[in-house]
């Protein structure tokens, strides 16, 4: 009897548990756009531009599968809009946006071939180079985000993230020819300002002071002006604070406060050297 007295109260407990997954399920992402599909689309919009296997296919059939994009995206937005003029709308400001945002990405891809050593080829970046991916998802993103259409943008540029460790908002505003190198852990927060020709290498964050709720309508990220150059490690926080034009900011350093233009500004840390043998005092290991 108490087994079967067990059985039910499991069973009982499992319908009660499903049942309420099922109620938040369908109240909470009503007019969610399909997860799925966004990152299929982005991806396929992504290799319709730089796509090594697209250089095989003709005018017409580019054009064809440009038309499908529009399609798939149309059909992602109503999930989302639910209102075919609005839906219509959005397609088309997003299409008519994406030959400058082509144009603007290969400035990117051209920052990294021509300021990163081991890049042998445009090609081997567009193909290769999550930088460049996650700037080019990010460029997108940010596109959908200036129209103002909500969370699709940010399942995007997550997406993103998952796939390369590059975690850049869109909501961040980002300008020409714009280098990440490594990226592994970069995050460009909401309300960061990035100018031309930055150069941004692995572990830099741009993050923000305050983290509070009611700070959220308000520049909470930093501003970067051109031909700055933020080494791996940097963590550089505040809405008020401003990096001027061509400054160099070293690895590991922590700024929250602004640097004037032209400014080095480097992180010193003692490292001693010395023979292991004899060894002048104790060391003990515990493993």
């Amino acid at each position: 009897m108490e087994l079967q007295s067990e059985i039910y109260t499991h069973s009982k407990n499992q319908q009660e548990f499903i049942n309420a997954v099922f109620k938040r399920n369908t109240t909470c992402f009503r007019g969610f756009p399909d997860k799925q599909i966004a990152e299929a689309f982005i991806d396929e919009l992504f290799f319709f531009m730089f796509g090594t296997h697209e250089r095989k296919l003709g005018e017409e059939k580019l054009a064809e599968q440009y038309e499908s994009l529009k399609n798939t995206f149309s059909a992602l937005l109503y999930e989302l809009i639910k209102n075919e003029e609005k839906v219509k709308q959005h397609t088309s400001n997003l299409f008519e946006a994406i030959p400058q945002i082509y144009k603007n990405l290969l400035l990117d891809a051209e920052a990294i071939l021509k300021f990163d050593p081991a890049a042998q080829s445009i090609e081997e970046v567009l193909a290769a180079y999550p930088g460049f991916y996650a700037t080019a998802i990010y460029r997108i993103s940010h596109q959908l985000h200036i129209q103002g259409i909500k969370t699709l943008p940010r399942l995007l540029s997550e997406y993103a993230h998952s796939k390369t460790g590059i975690d850049i908002h869109p909501g961040a505003e980002i300008g020409e020819s714009f280098f990440i190198d490594h990226g592994t852990g970069i995050v460009i927060g909401e309300t960061a300002i990035i100018g031309d020709c930055v150069k941004i290498y692995q572990g830099v964050t741009l993050g923000a002071l305050n983290v509070a709720k009611s700070a959220a309508s308000t520049k909470r990220h930093p501003t970067i002006e051109d031909n700055v150059i933020i080494y791996s490690g940097a963590t550089i926080l505040g809405g008020d604070t401003k990096i001027g034009h061509d400054c160099i900011i070293g690895g590991n350093v922590w700024l929250t406060y602004s640097v004037p233009p032209f400014s080095v500004v480097y992180h010193k840390s003692e490292i001693q050297v010395r023979d292991k043998n004899p060894l002048p005092e104790a060391l003990n290991f515990v493993i």
